[in-house]
């Protein structure tokens, strides 16, 4: 091995052969750990603890909310058919809790993955879920029998509220109503807040005065128990309230100040119940101040109550027409539901008409519709000729029918323009004068045909003759005076009854309303009989054409007058302060009935008329004036009693006068139509089989039990 190397000579020696030469310690062949400075050192490791720091606290600050996730946090998988128990436990929206538009990345490396719509902060409903109990419910409950609380009918009403706030919009209310002395009004807290009753009335200015009866229905340990055992103690406290109280109505705030749980259980246990459930919108305090002053009999109607409008458009009335529906969008509705329209179009439509209805919607953009139905029928008429006045008064009664007794229909004119707090007075009106206590025990519900909400200014007999209002009796002036903190109604300012109907803008009741029919079809089948086989000077001819209502006016309104008088009935008109906040008719595109122009175009007799009637006729400016302040009795609406009494004609007559004028009516009516004079027999008895003692009224309550068929006799 040695001889292979011997050629080379620095390859053939050993390494120790050779003299060693100083290289630097670092090349030497025993490795030593290099030493550092303490101060180095001690750099190098504050250095790193700060990295680690800022890294610790980037990664636990990484939001969640993003789009991107990280794959720490878990990912809802949509329900499969197969797995059903993968579906996760998703919170329900807080609808208290503004809508805010989500936040984009500013860098996405890769695209999201689809997952479902979260709460990123689940509140869970954690808390006490045990029995549920009301320490101090009974106490109350058991204290009002002397209220009838455990009959069904009774004069209870009760404001409920679990949010504070939104007690402090009930309070004033039920203060309001309770100081009116015509129902026992009941407050019901039902609130997990644990504020003391008394505390709750000296904030809300609540003293003895405002005659309210408080009932403290919070469940115990209300501060820390769950959302379902709150909702549940709410409809087990409603229950309760039913069984001790049996409210008429039970009023609440729906103005989104409440708890989320209260509205929906309160709903609910409303239906299983049976009682109403009246829920008061933004701004009730302002806007309905007038329902304060309704009695509990009233305000149990007041879902009950449904009022459909119908407007008949006769041909040249297209920019009357447009204002009238302008006037109707921009009403206030807030009192109930948005009404159904009906508009009845002739068959020529103008231009204007025709793009108007294409924009015009109805309900209103701005009114709340939670279903988004739009309540509008259109109907065209299809025959190009003029109507008669059978005709017309056919297709304008066809138009409505009532569903029940509590369906009502609004007629208005073209000519009108409404007042937006219209339909306040019309509702206030009808509550008090159709349902109310003192309506229906004194039966002058049974009177009312309908209500006005214009002050004619000339009789419908004779459209150039004018008409002015009556004045108050003494004995109302009185009456009014001894009332405390009520405004006495001044001689000029007084709603009245009157016998004669109108067609401009008037609420007809709804059991009226068949009654017409009744008549009209009667009176149709009749006129056709005799004209077949019957002379011209037959009378019975003679009396159903011969007419009482000047042709200014629609011809269905000489049906409406003869019900009238057959009936005793009698229309309820404002006072003129009150119709300036409700109404009024424009005179400057009047257009008189389609069935009455071709005759009155032939002969010319007319259509000087009806310029006078427009000169004639002023024009009631509407007041931005509040309807209770318009009101004559501070805002309470005066009893029938109190009311001035006119005849069809226009002329002061008594309730005894109108019934002896009806049986005299009655008696001339069926001698037309071949009947003779009505006995005193059956249908002048009592329900309970009595005879009536009063010879005067004999005629009039005989034909009221029996119906319109006795003025046919009973054909």
């Amino acid at each position: 091995m040695a001889n292979l190397f011997m050629t080379n000579e620095e390859l053939g020696k050993k390494n120790d052969d050779h003299k060693r030469t100083k290289i630097p310690p670092i090349r030497s062949s025993q490795w030593n750990t290099a030493r550092i400075p303490p101060r180095k050192t001690l750099k190098r490791l504050a250095i790193a603890l700060t990295v680690a720091i800022f890294v610790y606290l980037f990664i636990h600050n990484i939001p969640t909310d993003n789009p991107i996730r990280d794959h720490r946090h878990p990912v809802y998988r949509p329900v499969s058919a197969q797995n059903p128990s993968n579906a996760p436990s998703i919170p329900k929206l807080n609808p208290n809790r503004p809508w805010k538009p989500p936040t984009k990345p500013e860098t996405a490396k890769q695209k999201p993955k689809p997952i479902p719509e979260v709460d990123p902060k689940p509140v869970p409903d954690v808390g006490y879920n045990g029995p549920i109990t009301f320490p101090n419910l009974a106490v109350s409950l058991q204290a009002i029998y002397e209220t009838q609380g455990t009959s069904p009918t009774n004069k209870n009403i009760l404001f409920a509220a679990s949010s504070l706030k939104s007690a402090a919009k009930l309070l004033p209310m039920a203060c309001q109503m309770g100081t009116e002395l015509r129902s026992y009004v009941h407050f019901a807290l039902m609130s997990r807040s644990d504020i003391d009753m008394e505390q709750l009335k000296a904030i809300n200015g609540i003293d003895q005065s405002c005659q309210i009866i408080f009932h403290d229905a919070r469940l115990d340990k209300s501060t820390e128990s769950t959302k379902t055992r709150l909702s549940k103690g709410v409809s087990r406290a409603f229950h309760h309230v039913q069984t001790y109280m049996h409210p008429q109505a039970v009023l609440v705030d729906a103005s989104g100040e409440e708890e989320e749980y209260f509205l929906p259980a309160a709903r609910a246990q409303a239906s299983e119940e049976g009682f109403p459930l009246i829920e008061l919108p933004e701004g009730a305090q302002k806007h309905l101040a007038w329902m304060t002053k309704l009695d509990s009999a009233s305000l149990a109607a007041w879902n009950k109550v449904n009022v459909e409008i119908m407007v008949y458009a006769s041909t040249g009335t297209s920019g009357s027409l447009i204002r009238l529906l302008k006037s109707l969008s921009a009403a206030d509705f807030t009192a109930c539901a948005i009404p159904h329209l009906t508009i009845e179009l002739s068959h020529d439509i103008d231009a204007a008409t025709t793009q108007f209805l294409q924009k015009f919607q109805w309900p209103p953009s701005r009114a709340y519709s939670p279903t988004h139905v739009r309540q509008l029928t259109l109907r065209h008429r299809i025959p190009r000729k003029s109507l008669t006045e059978e005709e017309s008064s056919v297709r304008f009664l066809e138009s409505f029918w009532p569903a029940d007794q509590h369906s009502h229909v609004l007629v208005l004119s073209p000519n009108i323009e409404l007042s937006p707090r219209f339909y306040h007075y019309l509702k206030y009106a009808l509550l008090e004068y159709s349902y109310s206590v003192p309506a229906t025990m004194q039966q002058w519900d049974s009177h009312l045909l309908g209500i006005s909400l214009e002050l004619p200014s000339t009789h419908p007999g004779d459209a150039l003759k004018p008409f002015s209002p009556p004045s108050a009796s003494k004995k109302a002036t009185a009456a009014q005076q001894q009332k405390q903190q009520k405004k006495t109604p001044t001689d000029n300012n007084t709603p009245f009854l009157w016998q004669a109907p109108g067609s401009n803008a008037v609420l007809y009741s709804g059991q009226k309303w068949t009654e017409l029919h009744k008549l009209v079809s009667k009176s149709l089948e009749f006129l056709h009989q005799q004209q077949r086989h019957a002379s011209t000077t037959n009378p019975a001819l003679n009396f159903f054409t011969q007419k009482q209502i000047s042709k200014h006016y629609p011809s269905w309104l000489e049906h409406a007058l003869r019900l009238a008088r057959a009936r005793g009935y009698f229309t309820l008109y404002p006072s003129p302060q009150t119709a300036r906040n409700l109404a009024t008719v424009h005179n400057e595109l009047y257009r008189g009935p389609e069935e009455y122009r071709s005759s009155d175009a032939g002969s010319g007799s007319d259509s000087g008329s009806r310029n006078e009637l427009g000169k004639q006729k002023d024009e009631i400016s509407l007041s931005p004036g509040s309807l209770l302040d318009s009101l004559p009795a501070g805002g309470n609406l005066v009893p029938f009693g109190d009311m001035p009494l006119l005849d069809w004609e226009g002329r002061a007559t008594s309730l005894a006068e109108v019934d002896r004028g009806a049986g005299e009516y009655v008696d001339e009516f069926r001698r037309a139509v071949g009947c003779g004079k009505l006995e005193k027999g059956k249908s002048q008895m009592g329900e309970d089989g009595e005879e009536e003692e009063d010879e005067k009224n004999i005629l009039a309550n005989g034909v009221r039990k029996g119906g319109v068929e006795n003025l046919f006799c009973n054909r």
